[in-house]
């Protein structure tokens, strides 16, 4: 039989397992308490397991969005593409530098030409219409023979020293019919201001030949013509004394200068529509052409060629 002192050791370590299975048991009541307990620790766990949780799809989001961002900073080179230079350009700022030079300059208002005599751009004019026998067309402007009959010829007064020579002019009827003439004659007093003298064929276009005269309104017209002018040098002329014509002018002649050691020179204009130069200043040079509108064209390389046409390049501006 054991002796009391080889029992206690037992007694004490099943007192012990006992505490600890004990201690075991209410720790796991106490957790289980403060599990379903609200407002406890466990809440506050995973309120910071969900906000850890939380921060971690935040940062990716952060990242994607710095992407469309870098993008959009090269977004102003997309602008250099093929695609986005055409509306570019055509804004104002691209074009009107390159084709500056090659457009004309726009029409002025009514009666502003500059150089524009009692025949103004923009106005009309009433008067009377009559015919008269045009042969070949050739008349006090000695243009020579025209290349059709629809010519005239301008009052003495509208007529205004030759300067109505070469005028493209729209004449209207009361019956609504018109016609474009080209002003090669004059029509010498009594012929009244606002009257026109037309060709045959032409005033037929309005009128039976058997009226003999009808009221008329007219205007002057810039139309489509030969596509240059030419320069003719009357006969007699030399380096001592010259007179220049210019015939196909599209608007109505202004002035004609010759170039001389100082600048240019401008020449007198005489009935019969040559300018002349008395002492032969200019002749065979250089020479500069004015119309009504301001318009001047530079011709150079006409010889003096008496009684012969001499094609150009230039042409006035249609306006």
């Amino acid at each position: 039989m054991a002796s009391p002192s080889h029992r206690r050791p037992a007694r004490k370590r099943r007192t012990a397992l006992v505490l600890t299975v004990a201690a075991a048991a209410v720790g796991l009541l106490v957790c289980l308490v403060i599990a379903l307990r609200p407002g406890g620790e466990a809440d506050t766990v995973r309120t910071a397991a969900q906000d850890t949780a939380g921060a971690r799809p935040t940062a990716p989001p952060t990242t994607h969005k710095a992407t469309p961002a870098s993008k959009a900073s090269k977004a102003p080179k997309a602008s250099k593409s093929p695609r986005t230079p055409k509306p570019a350009a055509t804004t104002p700022s691209a074009r009107p530098s390159a084709t500056a030079t090659r457009t004309p300059a726009p029409r002025p208002a009514s009666g502003t030409a500059p150089l524009a005599g009692r025949i103004k751009p923009g106005t009309t004019y009433n008067g009377v219409a009559t015919h008269y026998d045009a042969k070949d067309g050739d008349g006090a402007c000695l243009y020579g023979p025209s290349p059709d009959l629809m010519v005239a010829a301008m009052n003495h007064t509208d007529y205004e020293t030759s300067q109505a020579c070469g005028a493209y002019i729209l004449v209207r009827a009361a019956n609504g019919a018109s016609v474009t003439v080209r002003i090669t004659n004059e029509c010498p007093l009594p012929c009244a201001p606002g009257q026109i003298d037309l060709s045959k064929e032409a005033f037929a276009k309005l009128a039976g030949l058997s009226a003999g005269r009808i009221p008329i309104t007219w205007s002057l017209q810039s139309p489509a013509t030969s596509p240059a002018l030419s320069i003719r040098y009357k006969t007699g002329s030399s380096s001592h004394w010259c007179g220049i014509q210019a015939l196909g002018h599209r608007n109505p002649l202004a002035r004609l200068e010759v170039r001389t050691g100082g600048g240019w020179t401008r020449l007198t204009r005489t009935e019969y529509n040559y300018f002349l130069s008395p002492n032969g200043t200019g002749c065979g040079g250089p020479l500069r052409l004015t119309d009504i509108y301001g318009e001047q064209l530079t011709v150079d390389g006409i010889a003096i060629r008496p009684d012969t046409v001499q094609p150009t390049r230039v042409q006035f501006t249609r306006r």
